[in-house]
């Protein structure tokens, strides 16, 4: 399948008439790999989701899991931080399968600890988690944000993104039958871990179902190169040169309002709700977030709006709703930390205590997708795509490591962690829209005239492919993004 000619629907985003799109075989299609990307999510990240919405991984104190949690993200900084070296040698899809490897021994630990009180193996499985973790969401950010063509990238990630919820959905209803009649405080039920042993054991074998990068057809005639070809020096030279980069600095306070969120709307729910409530929180946050997520995604996708109207409109909703939800996290709080309640569904008060917890929810989810968008626009190539997922990811895990570890102080999990994320968003706003405001932005001369090389610069939404050192012309709506290269 040869590269297209150039057109202006292969150049953006809007997608061409049916009888203009290239044939392509169900099993190597976009969306077939989404699905399999998905599965994937679901056996691994979307099953250690689904504990950990449990409040605590289902314990009946947060402490020890918190503590293994912040373990787990500390070594994921470092496996994020060489995920492209590893793809060097093992390529994206062997990076995705090693990525599934730890999860399983995670899940063994908090089984152990839940039915006997076995802590060693809790810190062991979050190891190994953190290890094989840190490449999974390399990878697998990498491959969500490559392979769909440019008017399905949004919709995409938010059909991914719904096999993580799913996990989620799906813990939550098992645990919610099983615990359904405890309106106490306490630890859920050891038999639920049984099952998700089993779901994230099946997850390498999902993996093999990928299809590699080379063999992927897209219905827009691009071939996606997934690849590294440089020594593994080259490549951590230049994922640091890209993490000091402004346009990255500039969004790390917002990766950690986004992502700090989880450990503290957690450890809330597990602090202050009974156990059936707990369960019920994880099955109805993962319904309320893929409702959320998917939204998110069609609206980044509606291309007949301007990148411009369509990023800044995503940025400003999350950011106002943001602000509300912690605002009401913040006071609910610091009337918890007076009262000390433990909340049951039928107890008074409890629809404001617990839908707070939702819309946390529903705000990491989107933050999380929206992510996504920002490192689609800022990647000049593919290989950049890669180094930024790491980078991505390898932030998140800094900042989820920093979260869990102080959510394991009893102290600062009853309020402090809101007020820190409180804060963290507050601080986070006005230099994250120093890049998004170039996302759209056009130069409005006449002609905008460049030389070079072939698959050189980036335009509103993709990669302009030109014949070799071709001039490009582009004028009024036609013209060159700058999408923050003036940063």
């Amino acid at each position: 399948m040869g590269s297209p000619p150039v057109s202006k629907h292969n150049e953006g985003e809007l997608e061409p008439p049916k009888e203009e799109q290239y044939p392509v075989k169900w099993y190597r299609s976009t969306f077939y790999n989404m699905t399999i990307l998905g599965l994937c999510n679901l056996s691994a990240p979307g099953i250690w989701g689904a504990m950990n919405s449990l409040g605590a991984g289902g314990a009946a104190s947060p402490n020890l899991i918190n503590a293994a949690n912040a373990l787990t993200f500390c070594l994921m900084v470092v496996s994020c931080y060489f995920a492209s070296v590893l793809v060097r040698f093992v390529g994206i899809k062997g990076a995705l399968i090693f990525g599934t490897l730890g999860y399983a021994p995670y899940a063994a630990g908090l089984y152990t600890n839940n039915r006997y009180g076995t802590e060693w193996l809790v810190l062991l499985g979050a190891a190994l988690c953190g290890v094989s973790a840190g490449v999974f969401w390399t990878a697998e950010a990498a491959i969500a944000i490559a392979y769909p063509e440019p008017w399905n990238r949004g919709k995409a990630l938010g059909y991914w993104l719904t096999y993580r919820l799913s996990g989620q959905i799906l813990g939550g209803a098992i645990n919610l039958g099983l615990n359904a009649d405890r309106n106490e405080a306490g630890k859920v039920s050891y038999t639920v871990f049984l099952v998700f042993i089993a779901l994230q054991a099946v997850g390498p074998f999902v993996g093999f179902l990928l299809t590699p990068p080379s063999k992927v057809e897209r219905k827009d005639g691009r071939k996606v190169e997934l690849i590294i070809t440089e020594n593994p020096w080259f490549e951590i030279k230049e994922t640091t040169r890209l993490f000091f980069s402004k346009k990255f600095l500039l969004i790390v306070l917002f990766i950690g309002q986004a992502v700090f969120a989880e450990a503290v709307f957690f450890t809330y729910l597990a602090m202050w709700f009974s156990v059936r409530s707990r369960a019920l929180g994880s099955f109805l946050s993962g319904i309320v977030a893929v409702i959320s997520g998917n939204l998110l995604g069609y609206w980044l996708d509606r291309t007949q709006i301007s990148l411009k109207v369509r990023a800044r409109g995503a940025f400003w909703t999350i950011v106002v709703l943001q602000g509300a939800w912690w605002t009401w996290a913040t006071v609910l709080v610091a009337r918890f930390q007076q009262t000390q309640p433990t909340y049951d569904w039928a107890t008074p008060g409890f629809g404001a205590a617990f839908a707070v917890f939702l819309f946390l929810t529903i705000g990491f989810q989107i933050n999380y997708l929206f992510l996504y968008f920002i490192i689609h626009n800022i990647s000049n190539d593919e290989q950049e795509v890669i180094r930024y997922a790491a980078l991505l990811r390898g932030t998140e895990s800094a900042w989820q490591a920093v979260a869990y570890g102080l959510e394991s102080l009893t102290v600062f999990a009853e309020v402090g962690g809101v007020y820190m994320n409180f804060g963290l968003w507050a601080v986070s706003v006005f230099p994250a829209w120093l890049v998004l405001r170039h996302f759209g932005a056009f130069k409005k001369e006449a002609d905008v005239v460049s030389t070079v090389p072939a698959q050189a610069f980036k335009g509103e939404t993709g990669v302009v492919v030109v014949a070799d050192q071709s001039k490009v012309t582009s004028s009024g709506d036609e013209a060159l993004s700058v999408e923050g290269k003036g940063l």
